[in-house]
């Protein structure tokens, strides 16, 4: 802003009565100064042009409020400045720009006209007569004008933006009215105090105002400069960022506001405090929060940072829940949530008694392992009810990422902790029930083995200093207590399976899933369907043709879809204004599930000559297979279909030559299987087997062919089998035992060695079942061809009931 000296009164230019009027934005004109405005609303460029047309003349009037558009009579200061208009320049986007230089003070009167533009009658406002000097203060006028002066080179040596002409025309200026209006204009002043000063005609009064403004300005710049001394003094000159950071600091130190890092950097303390972080992670927290404090706040690194610290002090490090060790109430809640799976609920409560007789034991390593729908991710939870533990559940289906388990490190943008340190945190306590779910479906890849990664968490010597690799310090897992679920045991890495105590869950039998049922599937459907009750009520017989007609299963998910299912149909009636109690028997289950699915019971529909009936033992349970075996001329070669796996094709192999070799007692030369191809097949081609257990049942197809025997259809058999005819023991028995039992067959061989795996298996479910027990492969073709052996366990044969 400038002073033009040739403009000394108003007494030079004749000021109409009438102008145009226009309102200026975020600025107060004041008389005497020289400054360009920017015109691009309507209203204002006709004003412009009207005041241009005629003596150039025109009054600025402030806004009350800068973002109104198009401002009304009454939002607009009442008193502004008479400007000439000295230059106009017209910009390109149709704006134009102005230089002005203000005239007078003048009030604004009554509008003349509001469109296109609007005009008012003007009234000058000339200054208050400055009064005589009296005794008591006769230099004040002059006192005032000298310190107004000083003070304005005082803010120039301090960096204020003053022109050196305006020094020099305020040292010479006379008028205390004009050298305020001078030294206001080079004042960064809010519209509201220059308004203020304004409309202030007392010229004197003008000039204290200014004057203890630029008394404000002189300290501000003085503090400044301050700030900028001491930053400079301890900043890194290479790293500008600091600098500024500094200048804040102090800037805020200086207006009283409070520091919100420091008051954050507190509350990380307080709570590593409170939290009672390792001696470690205490020392990883301070150097963490020393490169916080010199990092910039916007920049990336303070961002990475305080994640970090937000992270290592809101884990769980001293906060564990206290555990319900009172056997009695645990055993209630395992019983309330789970029927049978005494195995399991005893393993629980024994820990539970160790735990209370020593407490610092550490937890088991429990695995349980068992077809799908069988209850062993549930079994997890009440077993968190049971303890008073919080429970977390870690699904490891398809991770391959070794990150997913000990974290990223923080050079990688995105960095987290791996999924173990997450769930305590989430969980809020350090001893929770972890289940690791489908451990058997960890994957591996160029990114690293997950199940490596998850042997440091499951060893109860190496988990007290797990060291994830975003948090950098130990971190003590041995309170917790890890569960992990699989279908298979074999895809688990040795190392990995030899820290777990293994748990078997089978399969459940018809009157179990019945039982299972009643107490809490029914209950449950019930409830999410908005039964109540008395809506629906199910008879024995129709669950059991549910259970065996409509699933065949394991588990129960397939059991729980088709209740499920009659649920829903029932809620279609219930919702439509019948509320007539429904009983669900045989005959209205084929009504709602429409005709049956399954025939368990339908075996071979006669004995027939190369075909035998195996056990098998699948991820789902167990399921019968049957074997069939033909021979056609040909150069003695073996062909095996049915989507058969290496050893599976081994144990056929073995199985043929065997059988060769038991052909000289037939009277079958070499020239027999010289002369002809066998065919082994194993009907439902679609879906692959492996294995050695069908080895005895493949020999003893190839047999009935050989001797032209047909094969008893309900002696079911399995085994593995040897070059010389022995019978070597298998797995997955009671799977097994339960298809045998669904399928209707009476008479089960199985090798000796198995013998104590057949006394694990409840009474019920072998009742009906008569087993033969076998070392060798001549007793099996006695048995299924010949049956004249008498069984092994004569009580079996002898029990009879109901099959369920």
């Amino acid at each position: 802003m400038a002073h033009n000296p040739e403009l000394d009164s108003e007494e030079t230019i004749t000021i109409p009565d009438v102008l145009p009027v226009l309102p200026v934005r975020d600025a107060v004109v004041f008389p005497y100064i020289i400054l360009p405005l920017s015109v691009g609303r309507e209203e204002g460029l006709r004003a412009v042009d009207r005041a241009l047309e005629d003596n150039r003349l025109i009054l600025l009037v402030s806004q009350r409020d800068s973002s109104q558009e198009e401002p009304e009579l009454d939002e607009l200061y009442s008193v502004g400045t008479v400007a000439a208009i000295l230059r106009m320049l017209k910009l390109p986007d149709g704006r134009v720009r102005i230089l002005i230089q203000g005239l007078a003070r003048a009030s604004l009167g009554a509008p003349q006209q509001t469109q296109p533009f609007l005009q008012a009658r003007v009234e000058t406002l000339p200054d208050d007569p400055i009064p005589e000097p009296d005794g008591d203060d006769p230099l004040e006028a002059d006192a005032l004008m000298r310190s107004v002066r000083e003070r304005l080179e005082q803010a120039a040596s301090l960096g204020r933006g003053i022109s050196p002409d305006v020094l020099v025309i305020a040292a010479s200026q006379q008028d205390p009215g004009r050298l305020a209006d001078l030294a206001a204009s080079n004042l960064d002043l809010e519209v509201e105090e220059g308004q203020g000063l304004l409309e202030t005609t007392d010229a004197l009064r003008r000039l204290q105002l200014v004057s203890d403004l630029l008394n404000r300005e002189i300290q501000v710049l003085t503090v400044q400069q301050e700030i900028s001394s001491e930053a400079r003094g301890e900043m890194d000159r290479s790293q500008r960022e600091y600098y500024l950071r500094q200048q804040l600091k102090a800037i805020q130190t200086e207006l009283g506001e409070s520091d919100d890092l420091s008051e954050e950097i507190t509350e990380f303390r307080q709570q590593a405090k409170e939290r009672e972080l390792s001696e470690e992670a205490v020392e990883e927290m301070e150097r963490q929060i020393r490169r916080l404090e010199r990092s910039h706040p916007e920049s990336a690194e303070t961002s990475i940072t305080r994640t970090y610290l937000e992270w290592l002090t809101g884990l769980p490090w001293n906060k564990t829940s206290e555990d319900q060790l009172e056997l009695g109430p645990a055993r209630e809640v395992l019983d309330e949530d789970h029927y049978d799976l005494e195995k399991v609920k005893e393993r629980i409560l024994e820990f539970l008694a160790v735990r209370k007789l020593k407490d610092d034991t550490k937890g088991p390593l429990l695995c349980f392992v068992g077809p799908p729908g069988v209850g062993k991710t549930s079994l997890g939870r009440s077993i968190a009810r049971a303890m008073g533990r919080k429970f977390v559940r870690l699904s490891l289906g398809g991770v391959r990422d070794e990150a997913e388990i000990r974290g990223h490190r923080r050079t990688y943008v995105g960095a987290l902790p791996g999924r173990i340190i997450q769930s305590l945190n989430q969980a809020g306590t350090n001893n929770p029930v972890f289940m690791l779910d489908e451990i058997d479906k960890i994957g591996a890849d160029y990114r690293g083995d997950p199940s490596s990664a998850l042997l440091e968490v499951l060893d109860p010597e190496q988990n007290s200093t797990f060291r994830d690799h975003y948090l950098g310090v130990a971190y003590d897992l041995s309170k917790v207590l890890f569960i992990a679920t699989a279908n298979l045991l074999e895809p688990i890495q040795p190392a990995f399976l030899d820290r777990m105590e293994v748990i078997r869950l089978s399969g459940y039998t018809a009157e179990e899933k019945l039982e299972i049922a009643r107490r809490h599937l029914i209950p449950k459907q019930t409830e999410e369907n908005g039964l109540q009750p008395g809506h629906v009520q199910f008879s024995d017989n129709a669950l059991r043709r549910i259970i065996r007609h409509y699933t065949k299963e394991a588990g129960l998910r397939n059991l729980e879809r088709e209740l499920a299912a009659i649920c829903r149909k029932v809620a279609v009636k219930v919702a439509s204004g019948d509320e007539t109690p429904i009983q669900i028997n045989v005959q209205r289950v084929e009504k709602y599930l429409g005709p049956a699915r399954h025939y368990p019971e339908e075996l071979l529909d006669r004995d027939r000559v190369g075909v035998a009936t195996g056990l098998a033992w699948t991820a789902a349970g167990g399921d019968l297979l049957f074997i069939e075996v033909v021979a056609v001329p040909g150069k003695g070669k073996l062909t095996l279909t049915g989507q058969l796996g290496e050893v599976m094709k081994e144990s056929a192999q073995a199985a043929l030559s065997y059988s060769r070799s038991y052909g000289k007692n037939l009277g079958l030369g070499e020239e027999y299987f010289a002369q002809h191809d066998l065919h082994i097949h194993v009907p439902a081609g679609s879906i692959p087997k492996d294995g050695p257990s069908a080895g005895i049942t493949i020999a003893t197809a190839i047999l009935s062919l050989l001797t032209r025997k047909p094969v008893l259809r309900r002696v079911a058999m399995t085994g593995e089998i040897t070059l010389r005819g022995d019978i070597l023991p298998i797995g997955g028995l009671k799977e097994k035992v339960l298809a045998a039992r669904s399928a209707g067959v009476d008479t089960v061989v199985l090798p000796r060695l198995n013998h104590r795996d057949l006394e694990e298996i409840p009474s019920p479910l072998k009742r009906k079942l008569t087993f033969h027990l076998v070392d060798h492969m001549d007793e099996v073709v006695k048995i299924a061809l010949d049956q004249e052996e008498e069984p092994v366990e004569e009580d079996a044969q002898k029990n009879t009931g109901d099959d369920g």
